[in-house]
């Protein structure tokens, strides 16, 4: 049996609250889990103590036992000091793609030739 420690959605819409628990990877996101581990409120500011509560020692036990943490899990247990920080992949979203920088390459073009003539 796989098991992950993952997110599992309560609250209402718009308000979401989310526990924190350990479950089989057959299982459906808010269905049947092992264990609750803890609770996460992103609604509530990012220094407030109540944001993410969870039983260390017991996901500690659960990641003895082989279950893998959720990349948002695996990101709360490192800044709580439970795992080495991972590197991840700089996904460089924001840089555009090659068309776009070609044509912004023949635009400079087409505008530093009219002034160079200018120049002249």
């Amino acid at each position: 049996m796989a098991v992950k420690i993952r997110l599992a959605r309560g609250g209402s819409k718009k308000r979401p609250h989310y526990a924190i628990v350990a479950a089989d990877t057959r299982m459906p996101r808010d269905g049947r889990f092992l264990e609750k581990l803890g609770t996460y409120n992103p609604l509530l500011p990012k220094d407030s103590e109540d944001r993410i509560k969870m039983d260390v020692e017991r996901v500690q036990h659960w990641l003895a036992q082989g279950a893998q943490p959720t990349d948002r899990i695996a990101r709360f247990l490192e800044a709580a000091g439970v795992r080495d920080k991972a590197e991840r992949k700089n996904m460089k979203k924001a840089e555009p793609g090659d068309k776009a920088k070609k044509r912004a390459e023949e635009k400079a073009a087409k505008a530093a030739a009219p002034a160079e003539e200018a120049a002249e």
